[in-house]
């Protein structure tokens, strides 16, 4: 019998090809390639192979099965255990490399996301920043012999189904020629036997008649004479008939021998000999690429050892670079102390300069006698002083009083204010922050339907003559139950400003009253107006302020710097460049913050004393650190002040955020009954509004969409928001019809309850 070579004899030679991990030549245990034939098939199940077999060990009863008539079925059978075996092999080669794959990518996709990620600025740096690279390439690294290993499981797959196809084949050509064969031979055989059963028939039954046994037949057939012929010519036909038959059975078996000796002697070895070289090429190939499959995974293993852990001065294959780290060194590597130091030495360049330790210096003006009088000038354009600062402390020298017909004098605990002339006190007060409470009854002047109202009309001023008071102090008075406005400094014994020789003095504006002062301790909401502020130049040289001795200064309510309640969104958003004014914008961010969890939010009224200094505050620098919402504690923890702010800002608008000029058209849309032409309506009359209130709105919009969102805790939705909100955004018509206000709520609940058709949430 032959000798094959498994790698060589039945490999076909374009499939043997090697990959990035492939091994070249199958490795055995002594380190020899591969060289011996597949064992041939035996009778038993787990029969043992050799390395060489030759036909004289060859067991006897192997040849006898091999040589029998189901020597060819025996060996299709086996060649097509062969094949299904290698098919299910390659079947879970392609799996595990798609595995592979899918995993070599998941941790290449993965380490290069946490590495950008990490490179961002709200992540650390130094030497955890650069081990956790080197730790990422090792990932990489490792990813990239996954690939490479999953590469070569597919390769491994398209060979052995190449194998099994082609194993497949040819068994069926040798299936049909060989059972072909046999059977040839049987049907053959078949009609031998039949001739010589019909031959010996004949032969039995001229052999009776000519010996004259006409007796009981065989079987009880008796033997009888018909027609005319005569028992010689009877005779004469079985001889003749018996002689057909054995020529007849001489040539049938003539043939079988023939074809029988072909058979056994040619076509059956030969059928038998081609499907052992398939069987051993399938086997050998199947065995060959498990073999590859066994090191290509030693291979993996060894490569992510070495991607982990390096060899110190390996040589060959195994070596790496001098400055290879292993992933315990990498992460030792890391210097967390350095890192700290590091990163608070890149902050050094942002020390503020030293200023040195602070020290009182008293101003000029209360260095001087108490005898000098107050000089008062005209209003200058001065710094902004911090709302609601004091006058003055406990405790400074007592200033002299002037005459009472100099200057009238203010009720006591009230500031006074500086004005530019106005032809009313409620003109001249109507559109200031915070000052509700200084007019008489205490009501504040409708914001919507008069405009002019709202504009600032007096004159911003500089108090310099502040006692006890560092540059930059701001002080905000002590809050009480009969202090509507937390901004106004109230004294029990404030006495009357008086003047002596100086500058000239400010008279009396037309709303001022020429009363005496009002006795010491009386509550300044019984009075009827405020009186004026003295203003000073800010250079402080006019004289000290004289107040009665005991009494404290009131603090002075200054004009708004930089006003924002009461401005229309187009000056505001010419002013300070920002589309949204800032003050909607942190109470929108405070609420989403700290009030999306609050019941009634923007039902329930927040404390009006916050919401008047919140206001205050705004008016005077929206950009100050103390209106960043973000922080409850700059809004005195009441989100509720903060919502009772935001709807302020709405209702003292010169112009609503929906404008008078589109609420009519505004109106007549919410008047569609159908719920689409009434949501494309507003939608078109929305994109005509100017810049500012659509990006206003739209900001407003998206964020009571939020509150909507989270109704279950906070019990507000579209229609409870837009019953808040629909008199605040639009305000009221010319004429003033109390019968629009259901429109008004439709216009807002439609615009709530298609927010995201109408605006982009980008």
């Amino acid at each position: 019998m032959t000798e094959y070579n498994a790698s060589t004899d039945f490999l076909p030679n374009p499939r043997e090809r090697t990959g990035s991990m492939s091994l070249g030549g199958t490795p055995t245990e002594n380190g020899a390639p591969t060289n011996g034939a597949a064992a041939p098939l035996s009778a038993g199940a787990g029969s043992p192979t050799t390395a060489t077999m030759q036909p004289a060990d060859v067991s006897k009863d192997v040849q006898d099965v091999l040589t029998s008539e189901i020597g060819i079925v025996t060996m299709l059978n086996r060649l097509k255990q062969s094949i299904a075996s290698a098919r299910e092999f390659a079947a879970f080669l392609s799996k595990r490399a798609k595995l592979e794959e899918e995993q070599a990518n998941g941790i290449k996709k993965l380490a290069k996301i946490t590495t950008e990620s990490m490179h961002r600025s709200e992540h650390l740096g130094g030497s955890f920043l650069q081990a956790y690279d080197n730790m990422m390439a090792v990932h990489e690294r490792m990813a990239e012999n996954g690939l490479q290993f999953a590469a070569s499981l597919h390769q491994m797959h398209e060979d052995l189904h190449e194998l099994a196809a082609i194993a497949d084949k040819n068994r069926k050509g040798w299936k049909q020629n060989g059972l072909a064969a046999e059977q040839r031979v049987a049907d053959i055989e078949a009609q031998m036997r039949k001739s010589q059963a019909k031959y010996h028939s004949l032969a039995e039954e001229y052999d009776r008649v000519r010996t004259g046994d006409t007796g009981g037949q065989k079987g009880g057939k008796m033997f009888g004479f018909k027609g005319p012929k005569s028992a010689a010519q009877h005779e004469e036909d079985l001889l003749r008939k018996v002689q057909a038959a054995d020529q007849d059975y001489q040539t049938k078996v003539q043939i079988l021998q023939t074809e029988k000796g072909e058979l056994v002697d040619r076509t059956r070895p030969e059928a038998i000999k081609a499907l052992q070289d398939i069987i051993k090429e399938c086997d050998s190939g199947l065995l060959l690429q498990m073999q590859k499959f066994a090191s290509f995974n030693e291979k993996l293993l060894l490569s992510n050892g070495l991607s982990i852990s390096p060899l110190k001065n390996a040589k060959g294959p195994l070596a790496r670079p001098a400055d290879a780290q292993s992933l315990r060194d990498i992460v030792l590597a890391v210097d967390s102390d350095k890192d700290l130091n590091d990163y608070i030495r890149s902050n050094h360049s942002k020390v503020p300069p030293q200023t040195g330790e602070p020290k009182y210096e008293q101003h000029p003006v209360l260095s001087r006698s108490s005898g000098a009088p107050i000089q008062i000038q005209q209003p200058q354009v001065p710094a902004v002083q911090p709302m609601g600062q004091p006058m003055g402390q406990p405790g400074a020298p007592p200033p002299q009083m002037r005459p009472q017909s100099s200057l009238p004098s203010s009720p006591a605990g009230q500031p006074q204010f500086a004005h530019r002339q106005q032809p009313s006190v409620n003109q001249g007060f109507a559109g200031s922050p915070g000052m509700g409470p200084m007019m008489s009854g205490g009501q504040r002047p409708s914001s919507r339907g008069q405009p002019p109202q709202h504009e600032r009309n007096f004159s911003h001023s500089s108090m310099t003559s502040q006692q006890g008071i560092a540059p930059g102090q701001q002080q905000y008075p002590p809050q009480g139950p009969n202090v509507p406005n937390s901004r106004f400094n109230s004294s029990g014994n404030a006495g009357s400003l008086s003047s002596q020789q100086g500058p000239p003095q400010l008279g009396a504006l037309p709303f001022q009253t020429s009363s005496g002062s009002p006795a010491p301790g009386q509550d300044r909401s019984s009075q009827g107006v405020t009186s004026p502020v003295q203003q000073q130049p800010p250079n402080g040289a006019s004289g000290p302020l004289s107040l009665s001795q005991g009494s404290q200064a009131p603090a002075p309510q200054m004009p708004p710097a930089r006003p924002v309640f009461g401005v229309s969104l187009q000056r505001l958003y010419e002013r300070d460049g920002l589309a949204v004014p800032m003050v909607v914008y942190q109470c929108i961010q405070a609420v989403d913050l700290f009030g999306l969890n609050v019941e009634g939010i923007y039902r329930l009224s927040g404390s009006v004393p916050h919401v008047n200094r919140l206001k205050a505050m705004f008016d005077t620098d929206s950009s100050s650190p103390a209106l960043d919402f973000r922080n409850p504690e700059n809004f005195f923890h009441d989100v509720n002040s903060v919502a009772g702010l935001l709807k302020q800002f709405f209702r003292d608008l010169p112009d609503p955020l929906l404008t008078r000029e589109h609420y009519s058209a505004f109106i007549d849309a919410a008047k569609n009954d159908d719920d689409i032409v009434r949501r494309d309506s507003l939608h078109a009359i929305i994109n005509s509004l100017p810049d500012p209130n659509y990006a206003t709105l739209r900001a407003l919009t998206l964020h009571l969409y939020r509150v909507m969102d989270s109704s279950h805790l906070t019990r507000m939705n579209s229609q409870n928001l837009a019953i808040v909100f629909g008199p605040t955004l639009m305000g009221t018509s010319a004429q003033g019809h109390i019968a629009d206000a259901g429109w008004q709520v439709r216009v807002v609940d439609t615009i709530l309850q298609n927010t995201y058709q109408i605006f982009d949430d980008d």
